[in-house]
């Protein structure tokens, strides 16, 4: 459920942002999203967390991850605030549920940004469509030189004009007649598809499961496993930083095409640690007589158990089953026992290891670089420029619907992975799992070489020119001209 809220939230958003203005669609997300944090730390503080509660509040919470999505259109086409949103998510991420305070923490940035969010304007664009041309004319006076605020309102009404003439004045957009639409057609393929591809790389299942994951690897140790995610984490918010700083040096495509060839190689390199550790893992030996009463029955049943190793144990299920490693080495032969609290104890007393996930492995530390280097490739690339394309390649009057539209694509994607990701490591094993997410990264590398178009330096009439023109898009760089191109750089 903590995954799938969003969904719902992602969809209103986009319509918000559109109906109420960008400003004030961030503002009532921010108080939502602030009222849910405290309504759930009322109920963690009072040991209340019913289901109807908790859900509900949560959904609050959902509806306040989308405006992110259009803080570019919001006053000066910064496509940096969606590289800021992208690291405070990641830094508190990370924070494990130990009490109450942890939701009094989540409603921390929401309520700095409320904060700051009154000291802005909003969008000059949004105010002309509404007819208010006066109060969008004094706000462009004070972002732009005296010299250029006339080119600038005079090419934004334009724009608006045009819009208007094509589109009709209607509130109301007809979804079939917006996928009609040559421009917003191609710029949905090229913004749901980044969004889809963001989760089928497998991001989430790293940030979700990344206890889960290095225990996988070897690590035997919850407390272990629990540390080494959160410096996971700690990489991602790291890498949001980076791309603070490439995104407009680099470009958006270059940047995309980096991020993607390096998560391709790692997760090459997981998939064969993992196959290494899986087929390499210690052997089954017979149990000590002080262990004998909690053999796996499965084991224990078998008239022939030459062929038992580590990993073959854990797969047992009659009851669940787990290894319990030699006291003198953790990779020489172990035992195979019951599963439960009393055993691990009685194994750890031993002085060994219980492994209950993953087994012993001598490569467990290159899993861990995979993970890293993972992480690292992915978040300045794939971690942000999907929403910062998705803030950039829309028309103003489709933006708030087509955002939406991508952003509950996103959650979509992000509910399927998250949820089949252990199903499917127990089904084919974790290497063979990684290697679907390299596969599905080779198909995301070729998909934005194709279908995204590079946005860096170019205003949004000239990103719907692009669109008209071609439907692919080879180039890793387009120049903008005249007039437009005075205001981009202004």
């Amino acid at each position: 459920m903590a995954v799938a809220r969003p969904i719902i939230g992602a969809a209103i958003g986009g319509w918000a942002n559109d109906r109420y203005g960008r400003r004030s669609a961030i503002l009532i997300a921010d108080f939502l999203f602030f009222t849910g944090a405290v309504i759930m730390a009322s109920a963690l503080a009072q040991l209340f967390s019913s289901l109807v509660e908790f859900c509900w509040t949560r959904c609050w919470n959902g509806i306040y991850d989308c405006p992110s999505l259009h803080f570019r259109g919001f006053s000066c086409k910064n496509p940096r605030c969606p590289c800021q949103y992208q690291w405070i998510s990641h830094y508190w991420r990370p924070v494990p549920l130990l009490s109450h305070q942890l939701g009094l923490y989540q409603g921390v940035p929401a309520l700095l940004q409320f904060s700051l969010m009154l000291l802005l304007p909003e969008s000059p664009r949004w105010l002309f469509r509404k007819g208010r041309e006066e109060e969008a004319k004094a706000i462009l006076g004070k972002i732009y030189p005296a010299d250029d605020v006339e080119t600038e309102i005079q090419d934004l009404k334009e724009s608006i004009d045009k819009e208007i003439l094509e589109e009709g004045g209607s509130e109301k957009i007809n979804l079939i007649k917006l996928l009609q639409t040559q421009t917003v057609r191609r710029g949905l393929i090229a913004g749901v598809g980044l969004q889809v591809f963001q989760q089928f790389v497998g991001i989430n299942t790293v940030m979700y499961y990344s206890p889960t994951i290095v225990q996988l690897a070897g690590f035997a140790s919850n407390q272990t496993a629990l540390l080494l995610s959160l410096v996971t984490a700690g990489f991602n918010a790291f890498g949001s930083i980076v791309s603070i700083y490439f995104i407009d040096r680099t470009g958006r495509k270059k940047l995309l095409i980096i991020s993607l060839f390096g998560v391709v190689i790692s997760l090459g390199l997981l998939s064969g640690i993992f196959r290494e550790t899986t087929t390499h893992s210690p052997i089954v030996i017979a149990t000590e007589s002080s262990f004998a009463a909690y053999t796996c029955l499965d084991y224990s049943s078998v008239t022939n158990a030459v062929g038992w190793d580590c990993m073959k144990c854990l797969k047992a299920s009659h009851p669940d089953c787990g290894f319990c490693s030699s006291a003198s080495d953790k990779l020489l032969p172990g035992s195979c026992l019951i599963s439960n609290s009393t055993v691990k104890d009685l194994c750890h007393k031993s002085h060994r290891e219980w492994y209950a996930r993953g087994c012993p492995s001598k490569y467990g530390w290159v899993a861990l670089i995979g993970l890293t280097l993972y992480i690292i490739f992915f978040s300045p690339g794939m971690g942000t420029v999907p929403w910062i394309v998705n803030s950039e390649i829309y028309p103003l009057r489709f933006r708030g619907v087509c955002g939406g539209i991508a952003a509950t694509a996103n959650w979509i994607s992000n509910l399927i992975v998250a949820q089949s990701f252990l199903s499917l490591t127990q089904a084919i094993g974790t290497s063979s799992a990684f290697l679907i997410f390299g596969i599905i990264s080779v198909v995301a590398l070729i998909f934005v070489l194709i279908y995204v178009p590079e946005t860096k330096g170019l205003p949004i009439e000239e990103v719907e020119k692009m669109l008209e023109l071609r439907t692919q898009h080879y180039k890793f760089s387009e120049k903008s001209s005249g007039p437009l191109e005075k205001s981009q750089e202004m």
